[in-house]
């Protein structure tokens, strides 16, 4: 039997006869002595066969190489004192091996090492297609270990600490394409309908609430057929939460206790409570994103007024136009930032072109004071509006002032983007930073210019402000959202629980009453019932393990990851279907291979 994991064991074990089970993860032969590392999920030990101490497993040490498998049984031993190794837990002990059994061996070349150091790489198609080799290495091992702590502490958090319970909800259930698009599945036994894999759990959660289940929780699998990102997957998974009779400022409260006990369980940090807040007004005005980064500064300032009546007719057109114009000052950017990568051609004008802007004008500030720049701005200030631009913006010698002019969002996702890319260049985020962020009060809606009509900005199951809900088209939602990084770790709100208010939200976003019932009326006929006001939230799991681990990508700390074509390189998923199947469902492909 074994008696220890390979990384458990320390000085305190010496003198023990212990049995491990492992892989080799490195073999040496020095002038006849033979030392293996010998490694489990817990970490690893170096095994020692010597043909004078034990000759019973010097032969067998001989023959293993990298991955073979082996049960090792033998004596803990102090190191020598010139081969310790202060970089393992196990660096102060060895163990001599009295027993060495292979248990299986590896047949065909290793398509990569698995005993890669840290800083070497390995092409991402190759991990993927070999995930069970590379979930054996050291950096995917502690992800996954990373990923099973977080979860234990949500788990024990919620049950002990907030009397939760978990209940599973269904995965094939019905389709209701108000977000994303559904993956769907059809039913053989109901020929002609189909069921959809869920978003989320939002609807069933909802009905958990009306049928007194008070509060709910849930490490929930959640399904999108979306375009992906770093931090996207067709599948993934997240923390699902409702919770009944609790006010916005309780549901908070209670959430801020939950990502305490996660950061001091697996970071061993404590985190300064409450976490600051911001509202979606602020946000977008100082940092043009609702869920801004906040490790730095380089908040954007808002000189449309001062702007309005000048000369330049790039801003003041902007302005007479319905949009804005903003300014990102950048301390110590006139030596960072030439003009050429400003001017077309340049990084910086591709990075905001890619959000939209059509170009960026710009101002730097001289050693006496003065600002400079090539072109009219300059020209077309005067020198109050020059002054006021330098106090507002805080500008002071060695400052670059970028500027965008357009409509609102353009201007806000251009200076975000630059925000964050000249902020990672100059080195002005503090990679060490936790910083954790309430963003609440967001719009209700906002407006679809494809479809022309007005669509919720979270989920049409939100409720809206009690004071603007005479207006629902420009109501605020009592809705919140936890920012760490500038990344949105998780999302929810207040819910909608009395049937005449969800029904005016739904004729809002274009529903007409038959559509409505259609595709809610079993959640509308619920609130009849008796439902209590309640509300959740939901935490990307897969996301806050990314930031936790340091990776940038969440296949990172997903055991079995989809591609960015949301294939499965190890499987080859997906995959043709046998015809017998497709008949039996009633469904034919109309896809057409190209030739």
């Amino acid at each position: 039997m074994r008696t220890y994991y390979c990384g458990e064991l320390r000085s305190e074990h010496i003198g023990e006869t212990v049995t491990l089970y492992g892989w080799v993860d490195r073999r040496r032969d020095h002038g006849g002595v033979i030392f293996l590392d010998v490694r489990d999920r817990s970490g690893i030990v170096q095994i020692v066969s010597d043909p004078e101490r034990t000759p019973d497993s010097y032969h067998g040490a001989e023959a293993l190489r990298s991955e073979y498998v082996v049960k090792i049984t033998g004596r803990v031993t102090s190191r020598p004192e010139d081969s310790l190794n202060p970089k393992l837990p196990t660096g102060e002990v060895e163990i001599y091996a009295d027993e060495i059994e292979l248990l299986n061996a590896v047949r065909k070349q290793l398509p990569f090492q698995v005993a890669t150091a840290e800083n070497e790489s390995v092409r991402e198609d190759l991990r993927l297609k070999y995930r069970y080799l590379d979930l054996r290495r050291d950096r995917m091992s502690r992800n996954l270990q990373l990923r099973h702590q977080v979860v234990k502490a949500m788990r024990r958090h919620l049950e002990d600490v907030g009397g939760f319970i978990e209940v599973e909800t269904p995965i094939l259930t019905r389709s209701t394409p108000e977000g994303a698009r559904d993956y769907l599945v059809p039913s053989r036994v109901n020929l002609g309908a189909w069921y959809a894999l869920p978003q989320s759990p939002q609807l069933f959660k909802q009905l958990l609430m009306v049928s007194g289940v008070d509060r709910y929780y849930q490490i929930a699998r959640c399904f999108r057929d979306e375009d992906l990102r770093a931090d996207r997957q067709p599948e993934f998974t997240q923390l699902d939460m409702e919770m009944s009779f609790m006010s916005l400022e309780e549901v908070i409260e209670l959430n801020e206790g939950l990502v305490s006990q996660i950061f001091q369980s697996v970071k061993g940090v404590e985190l300064p409570r409450p976490f600051p807040r911001l509202t979606y007004a602020e946000a977008m005005d100082r940092y043009g994103s609702d869920k801004p980064d906040t490790r730095f500064g380089m908040e954007l300032v808002d000189v449309s007024d001062l702007m309005k009546d000048s000369g330049f007719k790039v801003f003041s057109g902007a302005v007479a136009a319905g949009g804005i114009v903003k300014v990102l000052p950048i301390p110590g950017g006139n030596d960072a930032i030439s003009n050429v990568r400003i001017k077309p051609g340049g990084d910086l004008f591709k990075e905001a072109s890619e959000a939209g802007a059509k170009g960026l004008a710009y101002i730097r500030v001289r050693d006496n004071g003065e600002i400079d720049t090539i072109g009219a701005i300059k020209d077309n200030l005067t020198e109050a509006q020059k002054q006021e631009l330098l106090d507002r913006t805080g500008a002071q010698s060695g400052h670059l002032l970028l500027f965008a002019a357009a409509d609102a969002t353009t201007v806000n996702k251009t200076l975000d983007r630059l925000r964050l890319f000249v902020g990672n260049e100059l080195g002005s985020i503090d990679k060490d930073k936790m910083n954790l962020l309430w963003v609440t009060d967001f719009p209700m809606f906002e407006w679809n210019a494809d479809e022309k009509r007005l669509e919720a900005l979270h989920h049409p199951f939100t409720a809206p402000h009690p004071d603007d809900i005479n207006d629902l088209k420009t109501a605020r939602a009592q809705a919140y959202d936890l920012v760490l990084n500038g990344t949105e770790v998780g999302g929810g709100s207040l819910r909608i629980y009395q049937r005449e208010v969800q029904e005016k939200v739904f004729e809002a976003i274009g529903l007409s009453t038959e559509e409505a019932y259609n595709k809610f009326g079993f959640l509308l006929d619920a609130f009849e019932y008796g439902t209590p006001p309640h509300g959740g939230i939901a935490y990307g799991l897969d996301r806050l393990v990314m930031l936790l681990a340091g990776e940038e990508s969440i296949r990172d700390v997903i055991a079995f990851p989809k591609t960015q074509q949301a294939g499965c390189l190890l499987t080859n998923a997906p995959a043709g279907v046998d015809e017998k199947q497709l008949k039996e469902l009633q469904v034919r492909s109309t896809y057409t291979p190209k030739s």
